[in-house]
């Protein structure tokens, strides 16, 4: 009798590690996230604001993960072609996207039935900054007012050069062109960094483009800033006046923040969300960011969200208004 005990017990102990077994690798599949290098895709050339911000959130990501962290640009349609390839990725947690305020993105028609609200999870906001309004600096206007002036002047001779059509800085120069009433011609590039190249060259001659590109160009004298776009003056460039100081009632900001796509697992969602948050937190990624004109924002996925729809009414009203084409 004490054998068969012994015997009935052995066999519960190994049917119970048997039934244990399918459940043990899945555990550990998703403790071990990322497992694999992780992929974050920039809809912007190399240099650009974007460029600058996925590298240094990448960094920062790869060393918390063991894993390396790779950005791939992928340039075309003001971000939509970056932003159709994260969306049809697996929705795993290894291919990631660094959104920007972009109403080509958030408002603009996505490829085969894809809609960037309804197809995106998002992840983690990094940051929100300025857009900065600059001239060649052949261009005789030294102040907003005076810039004004001549482009009322000169209605259809400026070129407005812009990071790319849809983009956030491209529709703030819309909606400037639609409060003040002047005429310029858009040029959209395929990011910021070339953008800025013929601003210094003269080949353009007005921008509405990020701190984090154009800073540098503006301390070294290549280009010239009359104002930036957001509500209050920018802690970065204090003695530049913002649009709203002479035409009341603009206001226009672009924030950066990382997504997934739609049905990413919520774990993975909060694993990468803390980890983002803690690296806004770190003293050097924080100083570096704001460095480059930004303000931090550190919130929830579900906080992000809101923003990102917020902002999607905010821009469908000026492409509505200015009839542009997405």
């Amino acid at each position: 009798m004490q054998k068969h005990a012994l015997a009935r017990r052995g066999f519960l102990r190994l049917a119970g590690a048997a039934a244990a077994l399918p459940i043990l690798p899945g555990i550990a599949r998703a403790q071990a996230y990322p497992s694999r290098p992780v992929r974050i895709v920039v809809g912007t050339a190399p240099g650009g604001a974007a460029d600058i911000l996925a590298r240094l959130i990448g960094d920062w990501l790869s060393k918390q993960f063991g894993q390396p962290v790779i950005v791939e640009n992928r340039t075309g349609a003001g971000g939509v072609v970056a932003a159709e390839m994260v969306l049809r990725s697996p929705a795993d947690g290894y291919t990631l996207f660094l959104a920007i305020s972009s109403a080509g993105i958030i408002n603009g028609s996505l490829g085969q039935g894809l809609n960037f609200i309804r197809d995106s999870a998002p992840v983690a906001m990094l940051e929100q900054e300025p857009i900065i309004l600059s001239v060649t600096p052949s261009l005789p206007p030294k102040t907003l007012p005076e810039f004004i002036a001549y482009a009322k002047a000169y209605p259809g001779k400026l070129s407005m050069a812009s990071p790319g059509n849809g983009t956030t800085p491209h529709i703030a120069g819309e909606l400037f062109k639609i409060i003040v009433g002047v005429d310029m011609t858009h040029v959209p590039y395929r990011g910021g960094a070339p953008a800025l190249t013929d601003l210094a060259g003269g080949q353009v001659q007005v921008a509405f483009m990020g701190p984090a590109a154009s800073i540098g160009l503006i301390r070294s004298g290549n280009i010239r800033a009359l104002a930036v776009t957001s509500a209050t003056r920018a802690a970065v460039l204090p003695d530049v006046p913002t649009v709203g100081e002479f035409v009341p009632g603009y206001e226009a900001s672009n924030w950066f923040g990382l997504v997934a796509p739609k049905n990413t697992t919520p774990d993975v969602i909060d694993k990468l969300n803390k980890l983002v948050n803690a690296g806004l937190a770190d003293p050097q990624v924080r100083a570096r960011l704001v460095d480059l004109g930004g303000t931090v924002v550190a919130n929830s996925a579900a906080d992000f969200g809101e923003r990102i729809a917020a902002d999607a009414d905010k821009w469908a009203n000026v492409i509505r208004t200015a009839n542009i084409k997405i």
